[in-house]
């Protein structure tokens, strides 16, 4: 095979895993509840009754399904194909896989793809639920084909992608920052060259043909293309072909570059034996000057040293030109254009983007600052030294939030700009301050506490990122429900009940997982429910009730999560005090 042993070893050893099966029908049972919710908040009380009404729900509840699958697709294909490399050099085991006699294609396209075989699971299960959607109607199979198609090309490209950037880095924050980044930079990019040389120009038509989510958006509304047409044409060839061609290419240049990249300098910084012991003979006439440690050893390292590689200013200057792009999609955008998604203005839009960025960013330091620490065999030498339980823990939190200062300055930026334009009141810009700090905050201890709980660094990468992502696309599917059902929102609860306890289980579930406290249960249940009024204070222009739900939620979940590192930090790590001795 062309992946070579690495992948047939996956092949043969996924299926015999227990979480393999429940992966499957965990994301058809997923799918199933999306689709109940939905079905339960177009019809309100009364059951839908005319062919017209549910072909129109069946049509608008499969976009829903196709949106959360492409981003679900897209998210999961960089953390696991990045992740996947990250964990080899974490272990120093990818020296080991250099050793052998695998070819370069068999160690770049093996890792890729066997890293990527649960997404392709997940594509490959969707299809008879996609399929079952068509049988109410306003839905093609030519549809369900090409949503299909179009999610495995993105998860080639997006996988190829992340395994390129797992063997150019080092370290694991920069190789998992560079591969999202980088991936909404492309989409940015596409965006920007499309809107500057015309939708309808050739260049456009190129440049458009890269982004996945705008051939998504053809497919779901063909005749928005040529509104003329009296059948549409369903196809979106050349977004398959570019992001085919984006993957082979992204392949190609990695089984190129991969023996250059690895093993990295400093692999081969010794010290000659020659020099050394000339060295040993000769007087001492130098001395080299010490750093100054503070007292605060654990918080020096976090700012002081390049714990996280000497590169970290490109995450920073990626993460830039992000906002760039942005902006410039903002500055075309008309004084009288209609609300994005029918809920939320341009401005109101980037800093949404701006900010989901910044949490992942900063969820993402968090969580390898802690298996960084436990990969590289140090954290042990850490739990024995005098550093106390509440340096070490804060010490990490204040590092984190010191070196990610200017991705979270970035959104409170653009918002102080509304401000000052009299786009934002007074009101609404103290809530909106408030309540994404309780969210940073939030991020950072999330991250600290699923480094600490996991004992397997891809586990706690996983849980960490994972929760954050399910966290906020499940607020997007929310407000998108809400707003296609128009119904009252007295009568809201109800059909979100389903959804809202779903994702109570499998917060429960993931903040619960070594160290399980009446505390972290409480805030598992509540946090859904007042994530939920959130949205619909939103959507009311109820400010205050949205900053006090989240400021309660999120500022109670980060008091639960934070007080037992702290304070039971021996447990949370698993161990005893009899450990020390």
């Amino acid at each position: 095979m062309i992946g070579g042993p690495l992948l047939v070893r996956d092949l043969l050893t996924l299926p015999r895993n227990p979480k393999h099966f429940g992966l499957r029908a965990g994301y058809v049972a997923t799918l199933c509840v999306l689709i109940y919710t939905g079905a339960q908040t177009a019809a309100g009380l009364s059951p839908l009754r005319s062919i017209g009404d549910i072909a129109h729900f069946g049509s608008g509840i499969f976009g829903i399904v196709c949106m959360f699958q492409l981003a679900l697709v897209l998210g999961a294909s960089l953390l696991f194909s990045a992740g996947n490399i990250a964990q080899e050099k974490d272990r120093r085991t990818l020296i080991l896989l250099l050793m052998t006699d695998l070819r370069t294609t068999e160690l770049v396209l093996g890792k890729s793809l066997a890293s990527i075989l649960p997404v392709l699971v997940l594509i490959a299960v969707s299809l008879p639920v996609l399929c079952c959607l068509r049988m109410l109607g306003g839905i093609t199979l030519a549809q369900i084909i090409w949503v299909e198609a179009l999610c495995l090309v993105s998860c080639l490209a997006a996988a190829a992608w992340g395994t390129l950037v797992g063997y150019w880095r080092e370290k694991t924050f920069q190789i998992l920052a560079i591969s999202f980044l980088g991936a909404g930079l492309f989409v940015g990019l596409a965006e920007t060259i499309r809107g500057a040389a015309g939708p309808d120009s050739a260049v456009g038509k190129i440049a458009g043909a890269f982004d996945p989510f705008l051939a998504l958006a053809h497919i779901l509304h063909p005749l928005t293309a040529d509104a003329a047409a009296t059948a549409p044409v369903i196809q979106v060839w050349n977004t398959v072909i570019a992001l085919g061609a984006v993957a082979a290419g992204l392949w190609a240049y990695t089984c190129v570059m991969v023996r250059v990249w690895n093993p990295s300098r400093a692999m081969y910084i010794q010290v000659d034996e020659s020099e050394a012991a000339e060295d040993d003979k000769a007087p001492a006439t130098t001395a080299i000057k010490a750093r100054n440690v503070w007292t605060q050893p654990v918080l020096w390292r976090e700012i002081c040293t390049q714990a996280y590689g000497r590169k970290v200013g490109l995450i920073k200057v990626a993460y830039v030109l992000f906002a760039v792009f942005c902006m410039l999609w903002l500055s075309r955008l008309p004084e009288d254009a209609p609300l994005v998604f029918g809920t939320i203005t341009g401005t109101g839009l980037v800093f949404v983007l701006l900010s989901l960025a910044s949490l992942i960013l900063v969820n993402a330091q968090a969580v390898t600052s802690l298996t960084s620490e436990r990969d590289g065999q140090t954290l042990e030498l850490l739990l024995v030294t005098e550093v106390s339980p509440s340096e070490f823990v804060f010490g990490k939190l204040w590092g984190v939030l010191f070196n990610t200062k200017e991705l979270i300055a970035i959104p409170l930026l653009l918002v102080l700009m509304s401000f000052v334009r009299g786009e934002v009141s007074l009101a609404p810009f103290v809530c909106i301050l408030l309540s994404y700090v309780a969210l940073v905050i939030f991020a950072a201890v999330l991250g600290l506490h699923s480094g600490i709980s996991f004992e397997a660094s891809r586990a706690a990468i996983l849980n960490s990122l994972g929760t954050m992502f399910f966290l906020f696309i499940g607020i997007f599917i929310c407000m998108m429900l809400i707003v296609e059902a128009r119904t009252s929102f007295i009568l809201q609860l109800l059909p979100f009940l389903v959804f809202i306890l779903g994702g109570s289980l499998a917060l429960g579930a993931s903040l619960t997982h070594q160290n399980p406290s009446q505390a972290l249960k409480l805030a598992a249940a509540a946090l859904p429910f007042a994530t939920f009024y959130a949205v619909v204070s939103f959507l009311l222009g109820d400010s205050p009730a949205v900053c006090l739900s989240i400021l309660a939620a999120y500022g109670g979940t980060t008091l639960a999560m934070i007080v037992p590192a702290v304070s039971a930090f021996d447990v949370a790590v698993g161990r005893t005090s009899t450990d020390r001795g």
